[in-house]
């Protein structure tokens, strides 16, 4: 099946690691344009090169946010060295940093940075004939999860406001859906962490998943470019969970 995402152009962050990173290469397998931003200068300049051996654009800016208007400033020079956006990927996260419980970063970051893209690029989204945003949540957001923290309230508002968005979007052309990531495991991401130090809350928490693993990377990027593609041109507003069953909630 053709996504019909050759030529396309996306727009996503923390590009050197996990999902995202997975997501990239998958998009520019595809045939899409990549612009990606990551603080992590030297990985993203590898990344980069590695990605520019499938022959589309990739336009790569390390980035540390500081400020709402710092971040702003960046996500439209991107669009501007691309030349347009089609496909905004919002992944950027607290998670990315460890600091789940740290709520004002979880704010900014998460929040924020869902608010603040979507706004920044929608000019851009609007003039596309397929413009796609997917704002990255997680199975934190739709049940309870260990602990109380800043990480799983933040991710459910973003929940809301991408539903929200995609019904005031939808006349512009422009779909807007979320996928909602159960526990993904991959060298030095979070559960890869939690493995190494707390094997029996890693090992109960496997117990749970009825498909008797945790997720890969791939698992969510081929999710992402179905719900970004024009195959899914009809969706949006979807919050499309990706858990291999990890979730008891029933949703109608």
């Amino acid at each position: 099946m053709d996504l019909e995402l050759k030529g396309k152009k996306l727009i996503i962050g923390g590009a050197t690691r996990g999902i995202s990173r997975a997501i990239t290469e998958l998009f520019a397998r595809e045939g899409a344009d990549v612009g990606m931003f990551s603080r992590n200068a030297e990985a993203l300049k590898a990344h980069a090169a590695a990605l520019a051996r499938h022959g589309s654009k990739v336009v790569a800016e390390p980035f540390t946010w500081e400020n709402r208007d710092g971040y702003k400033a960046m996500l439209m020079n991107m669009a501007e060295k691309l030349g347009g956006v089609d496909i905004f990927v919002h992944s950027i996260s607290s998670s990315g940093n460890g600091a789940t419980q740290d709520w004002q970063q979880s704010f900014d970051l998460d929040m924020l940075g869902a608010v603040d893209g979507c706004e920044t690029l929608q000019p851009y989204l609007a003039k596309s004939s397929a413009g796609a945003v997917v704002l990255m949540t997680s199975t934190a957001a739709v049940e309870t999860f260990l602990i109380p923290q800043a990480f799983n309230a933040v991710k459910a508002a973003i929940i809301t406001y991408g539903k929200q968005l995609s019904q005031a979007w939808a006349p512009q052309g422009v779909r807007v859906n979320m996928v909602c990531p159960g526990p993904i495991t991959y060298p030095g991401g979070n559960w890869d962490g939690i493995k190494a130090a707390m094997p029996q809350l890693y090992d109960a928490q496997l117990a749970q998943v009825p498909m008797g693993r945790f997720g890969a990377p791939e698992d969510v990027a081929k999710a992402v470019a179905f719900l970004a593609s024009p195959a899914a041109s009809y969706i949006t507003g979807t919050n499309l969970v990706i858990d291999g069953g990890y979730t008891k909630r029933v949703q109608f």
